[in-house]
């Protein structure tokens, strides 16, 4: 770093994104995005709105916000549309945590939050996930701080019921529950309809995965409308224009063919089943996962391992090197021919292992 570089940063450990390697072509199966390409009329309306990029794109999103809100069941004031759901989860810490309002989640989860935690100089606390990789909702009552749960969870796959999810609403009625529904739409139950019952819930989302949308940016919050309110006024401090307008109008062609995006989910359903019933034969054990992913561990060669000889072979998987699941990777759904090549390849290693 720089002798410039600010003291209050100097011990930050940013976040480390899936990698992205170009050396070769790989089959992508690292960092959760989608196999589908965007529907065709979301590509025209990106090229139609090519056209305006002279001029600044509406800081209120209306349109857009509008059609989400109608589309969740919410009101328009109960929607922030946010570029990608890091930068609504990062307002949620400026707005709802400081040296008072410490911050918790778990400690296998996103590794954002951490990151979100130390550049706002916010204390935060990490709870173990029980031994089965399950959230334990009792760890959460009464915490004292902003809690913060991705549901399902990363990088294990498991949710919790809107049930539970509740319980820790209501044993937290002095604090700000954020719930991440990053990966909800591939078996996961939302949480938003708890929004018109509780003040102290907000809910992110994501066009990046089910949406096929990754590229563009672009995520949202859902809460009461003071919540919406207090973010607000973080979005208009910061960057009143943050959505652009490519985005704009793709997230709204995307909301106008929703079918589109309800049968790649569906899909996305089928080919997690088939890869997971092919690698349990293989002797993989698995958790339970309602994600775009599979979260998978072999007996005979460990998560590191497996995961270089993959690389070498073309194919991505993500490795995290905490002990508590080194042992594991977690591997992105693709299409079946993908989930298909994975299943010979490992085979093939898994052979060279005897």
């Amino acid at each position: 770093m720089s002798r410039f570089f600010s003291e209050k940063y100097k011990n930050l450990t940013p976040y480390t994104p899936g990698e992205q390697p170009k050396d070769m072509k790989y089959i992508k199966l690292n960092t959760n995005e989608s196999p589908f390409e965007p529907h065709d009329a979301v590509r025209q309306a990106v090229e139609n709105a090519a056209g305006s990029l002279a001029l600044y794109p509406d800081p209120e999103c209306r349109e857009l916000t509008a059609l989400l809100a109608k589309q969740l069941g919410v009101d328009t004031e109960e929607v922030l549309l946010t570029n990608g759901s890091d930068e609504i989860l990062n307002f949620a810490f400026m707005a709802f945590c400081d040296k008072s309002h410490p911050a918790v989640f778990p400690d296998i989860t996103y590794g954002f939050y951490s990151v979100f935690a130390q550049i706002n100089g916010v204390p935060y606390s990490e709870i173990p996930l029980r031994d089965d990789f399950t959230i334990g909702i009792n760890d959460y009552f009464r915490s004292g701080k902003t809690v913060f749960i991705a549901n399902p969870n990363a990088p294990t796959g498991i949710a919790l019921t809107v049930s539970e999810i509740e319980e820790i609403i209501i044993n937290n009625s002095e604090s700000v529950v954020v719930i991440d529904e990053a990966y909800v739409d591939f078996g996961g139950e939302s949480c938003i309809p708890l929004i018109k019952k509780y003040d102290n819930l907000l809910v992110t989302g994501t066009f990046s995965k089910s949406r096929s949308m990754a590229g563009a940016r672009l995520g949202f919050g859902i809460g009461c409308k003071a919540l919406i309110q207090d973010l607000n006024t973080i979005k208009y401090s910061t960057n009143p224009y943050n959505i652009n307008r490519l985005t704009l109008a793709a997230g709204t062609a995307s909301l106008n063919n929703n079918d589109y995006t309800v049968q790649n989910c569906r899909t996305i359903i089928e080919n997690r089943q088939f890869t997971a019933e092919q690698l349990q034969k293989l002797g993989f054990s698995l958790t339970e996962s309602s994600a775009n992913f599979v979260f998978a561990k072999h007996p005979k060669i460990s998560g590191k391992e497996l995961y270089l000889k993959l690389k070498k072979n073309g194919i991505l998987v993500r490795h995290f090197d905490k002990e508590k699941i080194s042992e594991y990777n977690r591997i992105t759904i693709g299409t079946k021919e993908q989930m298909q090549a994975l299943i010979n390849e490992i085979k093939k290693i898994l052979e060279e292992q005897v």
